[in-house]
């Protein structure tokens, strides 16, 4: 699946996408395969209230089923002006 990193994520992680050879059954479990990578995975992933995920292109929570889905965002909060 692709995986997609917006904003600080990206800046963290170092790449704007990269394509994921997964088990994980949800967004926490593939977080948590991430984290395990490197210490820049880690760190954008160290607070997941500061995140928000789209599957899709359609918001969705943390605990989210990743069977079928081609595309996962990882982005922070949007705030508007």
């Amino acid at each position: 699946m692709d995986v997609l990193y917006f904003a600080w994520v990206r800046e963290r992680i170092g790449l704007p996408r990269e394509r994921v050879e997964t088990t994980a059954a949800t967004v926490a479990d593939l977080v948590e395969e991430l984290r395990s990578r490197e210490e820049r995975y880690a760190a954008a992933f160290a607070d997941l209230s500061a995140l928000r995920v789209a599957l899709d292109q359609e918001l969705s929570e943390f605990d989210a089923p990743l069977d079928g889905v081609r595309e996962v965002a990882f982005f922070p909060p949007m705030t508007g002006g």
